[in-house]
């Protein structure tokens, strides 16, 4: 006799369901936050005569920040529950976004950038090793790319705020912070639908940064190339000529790049040896990096390279989110998927200063065109290890 009944299958299946709807509201909503914040705020310190290196200076604040939090937030869910965490995150974000408006200070907004991308980072952490957790074995990558389809629609967002309402005054910060507060509501109908945190880790998260490159380097790279991208882009656009709103749309070609294309990557990776497709990736990171200046400033061969390119190594995330789920599990998963962001987040720290040097490097030429070069450095360095890694498994057998 079966030790479940209907009625006992179908309150799982609406947990589940629950829970999911929650990360799902979340994940958009980190999309929507982190889209509508970098280019807005590097807007405005371009408009109040900033540098480009220390626009990216304070841009990469958010990878300290999520550096900070990192090792608190299983203990912070363990003791007060997932749910409940990230709710608190969701609201300090919302109410940190718009003291960007209320603070003139360009010091001063160093300290905001560590509370809000620091909520930002458990968000990311929770919503992760939770969907994670409940993706069955064969379908692990189709979810994965359910859920990066997601969060890149959170990501269209910002850019099409930019676009309706510019970047001067305080409504585009209010419609930022209503968005997050917002999208807290229905975390409080899951609070009790959790993964197990009981048991902690049973290896260290510096174990799997070391044991498994090619998913962390990965997240370094894309972190690199996603925060530097949604920082500079904006001001690579304005100085090839182009005005505030066209110059915020090249944003918007990644972000829809990146909804399109993760479900289909998703798929072929759940078919597909997924160091394979991480190395397909990489490719064409360097190739549509260093095609960028040869199509620039002329907007639609522009955006059409950033569209493709932009989905296709925005499956290094995906990817390497689904490898890490098929190959471990329970506590080993969260401290893994813990190193991941963690990864993620000095790709973060590095890639908007770096490639903000990128923008100002030629500047006697008048040309912006080092960004899209450092791009292609990032891309470049991550192929050079996924070679590595493949000779290395080919002379094990």
């Amino acid at each position: 006799m079966s030790s479940s009944s209907p009625t006992s299958d179908a309150r799982a299946s609406r947990s589940r369901i629950i829970a999911l709807a929650a990360m799902i509201c979340s994940a958009a909503a980190v999309g929507a936050g982190i889209s509508l914040g970098l280019p807005l705020l590097s807007l405005v310190l371009a408009s109040r005569g900033v540098s480009g290196s220390l626009i990216g200076l304070n841009t990469a604040m958010a990878g300290i920040a999520s550096l900070a939090v990192i090792p608190f937030v299983t203990p912070l869910a363990t003791r007060i529950g997932a749910a409940r965490l990230l709710l608190t995150a969701l609201l300090t974000t919302g109410v940190s976004f718009y003291g960007f408006h209320l603070v003139d200070n360009f010091w001063g907004w160093f300290p905001l950038r560590l509370v809000f991308h620091g909520g930002l980072t458990i968000a990311f952490v929770m919503s992760e090793f939770w969907i994670n957790s409940l993706s069955p074995p064969g379908k692990r990558g189709l979810i994965m790319g359910i859920y990066a389809t997601i969060l890149s629609l959170g990501f269209t967002i910002g850019p099409a705020v930019l676009a309706l309402v510019g970047s001067q005054g305080g409504l585009p910060f209010a419609i930022g912070a209503l968005i997050l507060i917002c999208a807290a509501l229905p975390v409080i109908f899951a609070l009790h639908e959790t993964p197990d945190l009981e048991s902690g880790p049973s290896r260290s998260v510096l174990a799997f940064v070391f044991g498994a490159p090619v998913a962390t380097l990965a997240a370094l790279t894309f972190g690199a190339i996603e925060a530097g991208g949604m920082a500079i882009l904006p001001i690579y656009g304005l100085r090839l000529g182009l005005n505030e709103a066209i110059a915020a749309q090249f944003v918007s070609a990644v972000a829809l790049g990146n909804l399109v294309m993760q479900i289909p990557i998703g798929l072929m990776s759940d078919k597909i040896d997924r160091r394979d497709m991480l190395l397909v990736c990489a490719i064409i990171g360097v190739i549509g990096a260093l095609i960028l200046p040869a199509v620039a400033p002329d907007f639609w061969p522009t955006a059409i390279v950033l569209f493709f390119w932009g989905g296709v190594v925005a499956g290094l995330y995906t990817i390497g989110l689904t490898y890490l789920g098929a190959n471990y599990s329970g506590a080993n998963l969260a401290s893994a998927n813990a190193a991941f962001v963690m990864m993620y987040s000095i790709g973060m720290l590095i890639g908007p200063p770096a490639i903000g040097v990128g923008l100002d490097a030629f500047a006697s030429t008048h040309s912006p065109h080092g960004a899209p070069l450092v791009m292609a450095g990032f891309f470049g360095f991550y192929l050079l290890v996924l070679l590595i890694e493949k000779v290395r498994r080919k002379r094990n057998g």
